[in-house]
């Protein structure tokens, strides 16, 4: 009896000492039940941009003392149609003038997740010119004088020199881009002061302008474009740009209710409309749209900018109606700003805040410029810089390229934001993506190095980052 309880007892210790669930543990590891967390960071004092760390965190049930990120998968919010840039003209241009295995490698680096791609997933293209085109343009474009209320002149060859070449080789990348169209200005001979700049579109044209739309629409998908939504006016409140077109509330109301809405009812399209498209200082204009029940049944939702106003706006109007998308459209960064300052602020205020108040997306402005800051039209912005600075063939990337590849590079289109709570200096959002996959952005807004954990499902990761840096966290 005694030989076989021997047996048995060396039996059971050479298992126990095999199986590496009780193998001597390192760092507090249980490697049983961990998860692996990937770390990509920004940290330009550091000179780390959107870089992957050799280490991988590891989840442990190790306590400490230290703040922590709570990430609770269970509580869901929006979910998210992509993230991105602006592609204007201008954009198109310089990428479509490159040759082609520069063109086709950066194309890739942008639009696939594949290698060392950022996967952009949504992109917002201008209908007719924008202020980054290289010259003014509509759709419909006469002789002083002249009307075209049939729009028999329609047509979109100025968009087929290279803004759809472009898109046809992006959608070969990425056939389920979400594209945003959005107009500066209608055709000159539709507004009361016959100019490209400011101006309103006269009451009389309201239904040729919707006609205007409908015509884009169906002109792209015959090109294989498909516009997931437009918006009837690009910052209908500034009328000083070049192109430009002022549009009040109550206008844009009233164009949508008994023009656009009842034009794309009448021709099938099912392309989404979304009202505003301007700062978050004027909350009122989206909610004086919304709060017209005839006007209400045509809107898919409301789009935002942040050049005035604060991020927290679009939770009031998402809060007035929940069931309305809200969407983050445009926010530029300047030739005369640093780095890290755009890094912070937009982390900050867009990816984290734009996301934390409901936004499906989030778009900074324009995806590429010159050395120069070129094109643009005679009054057009001169300090917008492209998230890459294209110099014939070579190409250099910028901030706000680093700002999205953050997010669009694992929060992909079906992700779901998912709760998490917010730590002083330590701003961050959370993401569920389609695949299950857990992925958390955190800035350290600080003055300080900051170390802290991530906490998912009673398990927690250690980690730090420096002041000012950015880190994406993947599990």
């Amino acid at each position: 009896m005694k030989i076989k309880i021997l047996i048995f007892c060396c039996f059971t210790a050479l298992l126990i000492s095999c199986s590496p669930r009780y193998a001597p543990q390192s760092a507090g590891i249980d490697k049983s039940n961990s998860l692996s967390i990937e770390r990509w960071l920004t940290d330009a004092k550091e000179s780390v941009f959107f870089a992957k760390q050799k280490n991988d965190l590891q989840f442990t049930s190790q306590q400490n003392q230290l703040p922590s990120i709570g990430v609770d998968a269970n509580k869901k919010f929006q979910q998210v149609d992509g993230f991105g840039f602006c592609l204007t003209d201008g954009s198109a241009m310089l990428l479509n003038q490159m040759k082609e295995p520069e063109k086709t490698q950066l194309l890739n680096e942008l639009f696939s997740t594949k290698s060392n791609g950022i996967g952009i997933s949504y992109l917002r293209i201008t209908i007719g010119a924008s202020d980054l085109s290289d010259h003014v343009f509509s759709y419909d474009d006469l002789p002083a004088g002249e009307t075209d209320i049939n729009l028999a002149h329609f047509s979109i060859d100025e968009d087929k020199k290279d803004l759809i070449p472009i898109l046809k080789r992006i959608l070969k990348i990425d056939p389920q881009m979400k594209i945003l169209g959005s107009p500066w200005s209608a055709p000159v001979w539709m507004k009361d002061n016959n100019s490209s700049i400011g101006g309103n579109l006269q009451k009389k044209y309201y239904d040729v302008y919707a006609n205007y739309f409908v015509k884009y629409i169906l002109a792209m998908k015959d090109e294989g474009v498909n516009i997931d939504a437009i918006t009837p006016q690009n910052e209908p409140l500034n009328p000083k740009n070049n192109p430009s077109m002022y549009m009040s509330a109550e206008d844009e109301r009233d164009f949508i209710k008994n023009s656009l809405g009842p034009a794309f009812e009448k021709a099938g399209i099912t392309t989404k409309i979304l009202c505003y498209d301007h700062n978050a200082d004027e909350p009122g204009y989206p909610l004086t749209i919304l709060n017209d029940p005839d006007t209400r049944k045509y809107v898919a939702g409301s789009a935002f900018h942040l050049y005035a106003g604060k991020i927290d706006a679009l939770s009031k109007v998402h809060d007035s109606y929940p069931d309305k998308g809200i969407y983050f459209t445009e926010q530029y960064t300047g030739s005369g700003s640093s780095f890290q300052g755009d890094l912070s602020w937009a982390i900050q205020n867009l990816i984290v805040g734009a996301s934390r108040n409901w936004s499906r997306n989030v778009l900074e402005w324009n995806l590429a410029s010159d050395p120069n800051l070129e094109p643009h039209t005679d009054g057009g912005c001169n300090t917008c810089l492209g998230a890459v600075t294209i110099d014939k063939d070579q190409f250099k990337r910028n901030q706000s390229y680093y700002i999205i590849a953050h997010a669009s590079k694992f929060v992909r289109p079906g992700s779901f934001r998912v709760e998490s709570n917010q730590i002083n200096d330590l701003p961050n959002v959370a993401f569920q993506t389609a695949k299950g996959n857990i992925v958390l952005i955190v800035l350290n807004a600080g003055k300080d190095q900051k170390s802290f954990n991530i906490s998912y499902e009673s398990k927690s990761a250690v980690t730090s980052l420096n002041p000012g840096a950015v880190a994406t966290y993947v599990w």
